[in-house]
């Protein structure tokens, strides 16, 4: 496993370079993107959502629409899925001397300090007893080991780490990712498991962040990933 750099690495990341997460959220019916960071919804550009999906229970896949608005991506899956799938290319960004981050390579900066390509991937759990599918398209994902709908508010959730898909050891794990997103809960051991205490009745978003050295790239030299998971802590039943 290449090494990896802590959540809050210093030298990395100003402002929303590294300050924010993506995960979704039904809001008025619809399953929206949301590009946050705590409490803050901030608008994005669509064109960034780079896939989607969305699963039934068995974990067969259903055909989603992705709906680029104005300020936000929108998923209209065919049918109501069980688990939904999302990634975001925040593509490179590069350093100036003067601290301002641009969104481009060190190629088009050339007096950068720092360059990296950010990704960004969120998995929510809906259903109660899905069967996830393969999670190959998100390169950094925080897998579920039980039930998340069914472990219960205040007690631990099993989860796994993974990074292009291999066990990812010493991640630091967000438990509260909305109300605490500086609060580390745990952090995984060697194969890159963890528990982290379900906090809340309502949306759970668990998170994390990991640094990669990328080498013999012209625009980069790091490669940074954040991956949420959410889920309801207690099923909603009509």
């Amino acid at each position: 496993m290449k090494k990896t750099l802590p959540l809050l690495a210093a030298f990395l990341f100003i402002g929303q370079v590294n300050a924010h997460g993506l995960w979704t959220e039904q809001r008025r019916g619809n399953i929206e993107t949301i590009y946050g960071h705590g409490a803050e919804d901030d608008a994005f550009k669509a064109e960034k959502i780079s896939g989607a999906w969305a699963y039934d229970s068995r974990g067969k896949m259903i055909p989603v629409t992705l709906k680029r608005l104005d300020d936000h991506a929108r998923l209209e899956p065919l049918s109501p899925p069980a688990v939904v799938a999302v990634a975001l290319d925040n593509g490179p960004w590069s350093l100036t001397p003067n601290k301002q981050w641009i969104n481009q390579g060190r190629s088009k900066v050339p007096t950068s300090t720092q360059s990296l390509h950010t990704f960004k991937y969120s998995l929510a759990i809906c259903d109660e007893g899905v069967s996830l599918p393969a999670l190959d398209q998100l390169k950094m994902v925080i897998v579920p080991e039980a039930d998340p709908l069914e472990v219960g508010v205040g007690k631990l959730l099993p989860v796994r780490v993974l990074i292009d898909g291999k066990p990812a050891a010493g991640i630091e794990l967000v438990g509260d990712y909305r109300s605490a997103p500086h609060q580390i809960s745990t952090k995984t051991d060697a194969t890159g498991r963890a528990q982290v205490m379900v906090r809340n009745e309502g949306l759970n978003i668990i998170a994390a962040e990991a640094y990669l050295p990328v080498a013999n790239d012209p625009d980069i030299e790091t490669r940074g990933l954040f991956a949420s998971l959410t889920f309801l802590g207690e099923a909603h039943h009509e």
